[in-house]
């Protein structure tokens, strides 16, 4: 799907706030219809795995399925693939300060207790959902408990959640999700891939929230796309439902906060058609941008 930035200005120009009601309800509907299969399916397929690449809005659209299903009377449980990890050894740890060591890979999951825990609440037994400790590269206790009934989902999610080399769980217990942005914004002779919308959600994310620099999470961009091409999208065709994460006037809220920072950054080429894209957009005001919004896991509520 392609939209003009012609066609978001004058959305934006017309009524802003109705315009970010209307696309976030356009979502929320979108969504509602995959929570309708889910339902259909729930009392015998009971775990949930969404997966898509960094900047997808996976762990926020994986938050509003739960909602969703919880609103119709379904108790979900949310878990995070990344408590998975395997704790680093300290040769692991010493690669990790050197930057050599892929952390993408899924050969960092514990596949064995992943689907051990899988099999088990698919079987109606309790599980103590394991915590990972980033700080630490170790894997603690979390003394958090998860059994389901009938009628009740596990959503897991993580950019490994539809690599059959990871999850070996047979199918006839899951439903597979994937989301990532799949719209293309076109503005004259420019049409945006999708992948460069996410590299400004981590843009504006990383600077909110982890404290770095426009030119640092674009130099991490270029490995991140290697390992989602070799890691995650070679997966994207085994999912029942396709969710494309676009919201339309996402870049819009994105232009004022990195536009500036953007043309400084003369030495990159690669985001020629970024700005160009942005210098067109009309700017939207954040006071427009509802808490429910998609966007606010990258640029905060």
């Amino acid at each position: 799907m392609n939209i003009e930035v012609t066609r978001i200005n004058q959305n934006i120009e017309n009524d802003p706030s109705a315009y970010v009601k209307n696309v976030n309800e356009d979502y929320i509907f979108r969504l509602n219809r995959i929570v309708d299969e889910i339902e259909k399916e729930s009392r015998k397929k009971s775990v949930i795995l969404l997966s898509g690449p960094s900047g997808s809005g996976k762990t926020t659209t994986a938050m509003m399925i739960e909602q969703l299903l919880e609103e119709r009377g379904h108790e979900t449980h949310m878990i995070s693939m990344d408590d998975y990890f395997c704790p680093l050894t300290e040769h692991e740890k010493y690669l990790l300060t050197q930057g050599t060591i892929d952390l993408e890979s899924p050969d960092r999951i514990d596949k064995e207790l992943l689907n051990e825990q899988i099999n088990a609440l698919a079987q109606g037994e309790e599980i103590e959902v394991p915590k990972y400790d980033f700080t630490t590269s170790s894997r603690v206790s979390s003394g958090r408990k998860v059994k389901i009934k009938k009628g009740d989902i596990v959503i897991f999610e993580g950019i490994h959640a539809l690599n059959p080399a990871v999850i070996t769980v047979p199918d006839q217990f899951l439903m597979k999700i994937y989301v990532s942005v799949r719209t293309r914004v076109t503005c004259d002779d420019i049409v945006l891939h999708p992948s460069k919308v996410r590299l400004l959600r981590r843009m504006i994310r990383d600077k909110n929230f982890r404290k770095r620099s426009l030119r640092e999470t674009l130099n991490m961009f270029e490995n991140v796309e290697i390992g989602e091409n070799k890691y995650i999208m070679p997966y994207k065709h085994r999912a029942d439902f396709d969710v494309d994460t676009f919201i339309a006037y996402e870049m819009s809220a994105y232009r004022e906060p990195l536009l500036d920072e953007l043309h400084k950054m003369t030495d990159a080429p690669q985001l020629a058609d970024v700005i160009r894209v942005l210098e067109a957009l009309n700017p939207i005001e954040r006071e427009n941008i509802t808490p429910d919004s998609l966007i606010c896991e990258f640029i905060g509520k």
